[in-house]
């Protein structure tokens, strides 16, 4: 493997190229020649990596591109403070076990943007805020649309994603760079790392220790 150093703003050309040209190519999600499938989209990252910001991102070079694309918080399909709390609100296991609403992510966002799907997609489930349902309306995304979801502990779930993005940082700089309020998680974060190993096998794979120089993690080229 080796890294490429590369500017953020250069970062999020490669990406919606690379997402562009993703959504065009032959595949299960594709019915008809005139009806392309939509692309679902995983930007996954811990809190500190800001993976909802490198999303946000992506959305304006996508759409000026002529794709309609929608941008969902996992941080938005979480399960009510009576189950993420059941074990405290500071346990990093029930943190990385369940404090997402992975089934109401699939059904309300995934499911109606994949293969067959409606792709009438509701943006928001839940609000932490105020622990009660978010209320949200639902949103058409039409053929050829993206829906990029951003979160953490994202992959290796099982959740059906067309195309993972994961930003990873060592240990070192994840520890230095999590908010003092949220060091709690960083086990669980090790568990992902350990269990899951995203970098392993997602689609891109982006080093974000210092996020004014990302580095994209590539193959290395084959030597003839």
């Amino acid at each position: 493997m080796r890294v490429r150093p590369i500017s953020p703003e250069r970062l999020v050309a490669e990406l919606t190229e690379r997402l562009l040209s993703a959504a065009t190519e032959p595949s299960p999600a594709v019915a008809p020649a005139d009806q392309p499938g939509r692309l679902r989209v995983a930007v996954d990252g811990p809190p500190a990596a800001a993976p909802q910001r490198l999303a946000e991102s992506l959305v304006d070079p996508l759409r000026a591109l002529g794709r309609p694309v929608l941008h969902v918080r996992a941080e938005d399909f979480l399960r009510p403070a009576s189950i993420r709390f059941e074990q405290g609100r500071t346990n990093p296991d029930a943190y990385y076990e369940s404090w997402t609403d992975e089934a109401g992510l699939r059904r309300e966002a995934l499911d109606p943007a994949g293969p067959g799907g409606s792709g009438r997609v509701l943006p928001s489930l839940w609000d932490a805020g105020t622990d009660r349902a978010s209320r949200a309306a639902y949103v058409a995304l039409p053929p050829g649309g993206v829906l990029l979801i951003s979160g953490a502990l994202l992959l290796g779930g099982g959740l059906p994603f067309d195309v993972a993005v994961h930003l990873a940082l060592s240990p070192a700089a994840l520890a230095r760079r999590t908010d003092p309020e949220l060091r709690w998680t960083l086990p669980a974060f090790a568990r992902y790392a350990d269990e899951v190993a995203p970098a392993s096998f997602a689609d891109v794979v982006v080093r974000a220790d210092d996020p004014r120089h990302p580095a994209l993690v590539e193959p290395d080229e084959p030597v003839d």
